[in-house]
């Protein structure tokens, strides 16, 4: 969706131009006059005389205040994050891995977004319990801290595998990233905070812009929901997360973005639930973007219903995998690519609502035989010796992408450059 150029441009340009000419000594109504705006003024016109014969001397009118310019921020959000064992290995084990190499290679396309939201699909290992892979995962504790250096400022951490280590592992992911400083959604300690968005601000423009993020998942593998903790996963509810929305908004959310949790894995094929769940969030008008994970293969990009603007709800419904250790070989070809998703907001006046005004995505892979090795495809099409992959391989990958997402939002090839301060990550259990 390409940007929307305001219509008040060319009145912001004049404005602009007096502030300077007034910024020379000249006063405001003595530049209008002289240009013949006040009333009787003609151009040439000199000031009108005193009764003694000196010229008049008008008192300069203050300045008029700028025209506050459009506040712009991108948002960027990204495949499944799922440690197989294989992957631990590539960071250093479990003693103490360092993922910092394996995702090295979509640096800039974090660290250039304003808000970037990861999608932590496990739990982390409770302490004094050992990490663990499929089918019950817990995460080396060091992969947090290693999202957020790269530049994550949150996580949705509903999945099917949130309760993977019971309630404890629950606890322990929430510990670890408010210890991080990031943001997270999907699970929770206590009713309260399951009830809590969580918020992002964003300072741009002498104004604030708060984000708030919801997630959900489908289900829970078969495991039973902690039994003194029902609150711990948000499980998918359309009502609710339409209520939490709105909610949301009556209370100063300027963004509503949901994640969900759903699908079936390895097709593009979307089910029932995954249409239905997000017609009925475009029918609500309360959110802006969905992002969708759990598929491990890129699904298709588009816009559904009215939305917020009436022009249509963006929703992504499967973004793939970011790192994890599938490919052919285990699974299905796609499950080596993700997605990047760059999502653009602009708010026009501070006055104005806040909307999307541009989407487009970035294809991802995962160069298993260099050690889960991630790369976002554009880079990597144009220098294939930097992975083991040939450059027919990288294009197929690509090409997979392309075909899953659809053509209703463009490709992305470069990263983008951030706007402003980073955001604020509003904890949820304040």
């Amino acid at each position: 969706m390409p940007h929307h150029v305001s219509d008040d441009g060319p009145r912001r340009r004049r404005r602009a131009g007096l502030a300077a000419l007034v910024g020379t000594g000249v006063g405001v109504a003595a530049a209008l006059a002289l240009g013949g705006l006040l009333p009787g003024g003609r151009p040439g016109d000199a000031p009108a005389a005193q009764g003694d014969g000196t010229p008049a001397v008008s008192t300069p009118a203050p300045s008029p205040s700028p025209t506050p310019g459009p506040a712009t921020f991108t948002l960027l959000a990204a495949g499944d994050v799922l440690p197989h064992g294989p992957v631990v290995d590539s960071a250093g084990g479990d003693a103490d891995p360092d993922f910092t190499p394996l995702l090295a290679g979509v640096d800039p396309w974090v660290q250039g977004a304003d808000l970037a939201l990861c999608h932590l699909e496990v739990p982390v290992a409770p302490k004094g319990t050992p990490p663990s892979g499929y089918p019950l995962f817990g995460a080396p504790p060091g992969l947090v801290r290693d999202l957020h250096e790269q530049g994550w400022d949150g996580c949705s951490t509903a999945s099917n595998h949130s309760v993977d280590r019971g309630y404890a592992g629950v606890r322990a992911t929430l510990r670890r990233l408010d210890a991080a400083g990031m943001g997270h959604v999907g699970t929770a300690r206590s009713a309260a905070e399951q009830d809590a968005p969580q918020l992002y601000v964003l300072r741009r423009e002498d104004r604030e812009i708060t984000v708030a993020h919801l997630a959900a998942a489908y289900g829970l593998n078969g495991l039973a929901m902690p039994s003194d903790a029902p609150w711990a996963v948000d499980l998918i509810d359309a009502d609710r997360l339409i209520a939490q929305a709105r909610a949301a908004r009556e209370a100063g959310a300027d963004v509503v973005v949901v994640s969900l949790h759903a699908g079936v894995e390895y097709t593009e094929v979307l089910t029932e639930q995954q249409e239905e769940v997000v017609r009925r969030l475009a029918r609500s008008r309360a959110v802006d973007l969905v992002i969708g994970h759990h598929a491990h293969v890129p699904q298709r990009i588009d816009r559904v219903g009215k939305g917020p603007g009436g022009r249509g709800m963006w929703v992504a419904y499967g973004l793939g995998n970011l790192l994890s250790n599938q490919s052919a070989d285990c699974c299905d070809a796609r499950t080596s690519n993700g997605v990047l998703l760059t999502a653009t907001f602009t708010q026009r006046t501070p006055d104005a609502a806040t909307r999307v005004t541009g989407l487009r995505w970035t294809g991802t892979t995962v160069d298993i035989a260099a050690g889960h090795r991630v790369h976002a495809l554009p880079d990597v099409l144009d220098d294939p010796g930097s992975t083991t992959l040939s450059a027919a391989e990288l294009r197929a990958r690509e090409d997979r992408v392309r075909e899953a997402v659809g053509d209703v939002a463009r490709e992305r090839r470069e990263p983008t450059v951030t706007t402003g301060p980073p955001p604020e990550v509003v904890r949820r259990d304040d």
